[in-house]
């Protein structure tokens, strides 16, 4: 039985190697699991992704960046998600619409609603199984990111900003909790995938 999992949290929290844990949780379990990516995942979605982060002299409108997002996603989903699940395997993502709903919607201060009518067309009722949101203060996101590599377009944003990403990542957690959990990434390494592995159990991903 296919499963369909997302991790998400502002930067600096951990994401990549979370990540290759649940891959490697997963693996071990007998699961046949595809890791992949947002903005990416395809050849298309992958330039996409260089032209969302790429840094530029010319301002992109928060629309434009929020429709790159979903042109990209239509691809990664009729090529990549929706096949791979089709086929009884697991699905680990690196972002998917909820970083969208936090960073467009929280970060951008976008309307909601036009995030729910793109996301309605593009995915009609695919979603995830369980998003796991690691969580940390801003401060301490950025602090680590700023050891692992110079900023990126969207990483460059205000402190402002993240607040408010993620702050819509906590509501949403908050509103969806059926399917969206919280881990709190501020730990160390050991004690964010204990909580990760308890979160698996109790949303049935690892049976």
């Amino acid at each position: 039985m296919s499963k369909f999992i997302t991790l998400e949290g502002i930067e600096g929290v951990g994401k990549s190697s979370n990540l290759e844990y649940i891959h490697t949780l997963l693996g071990d379990a007998g699961y046949e699991c595809i890791v992949t990516r947002e903005p990416g995942g395809t050849p298309l979605g992958e330039s996409l992704r260089a032209l969302l982060l790429q840094h530029s002299d010319e301002q992109m409108s928060s629309d434009a960046e929020l429709l790159m997002m979903f042109a990209a996603r239509a691809e990664h989903l009729n090529k990549v998600i929706l096949p791979a699940l089709a086929a009884g395997k697991y699905v680990l993502c690196d972002r998917f619409t909820e970083a969208t709903y936090a960073y467009q919607g929280g970060g951008r201060n976008l309307d909601s609603a036009k995030i729910a009518t793109l996301e309605s067309l593009v995915q009609g009722d695919c979603r995830p199984d369980l998003t796991i949101i690691l969580d940390a203060p801003v401060e301490v996101g950025r602090a680590r990111a700023g050891k692992r590599s110079s900023p990126d377009r969207i990483e460059k944003e205000e402190n402002a900003f993240f607040e408010r990403v993620r702050a819509a990542y906590q509501q949403l957690a908050a509103n969806y909790s059926d399917r969206m959990c919280l881990v709190d990434a501020t730990p160390d390494l050991a004690q964010v995938q204990a909580q990760i592995k308890k979160r698996l159990e109790e949303y049935n991903i690892l049976l």
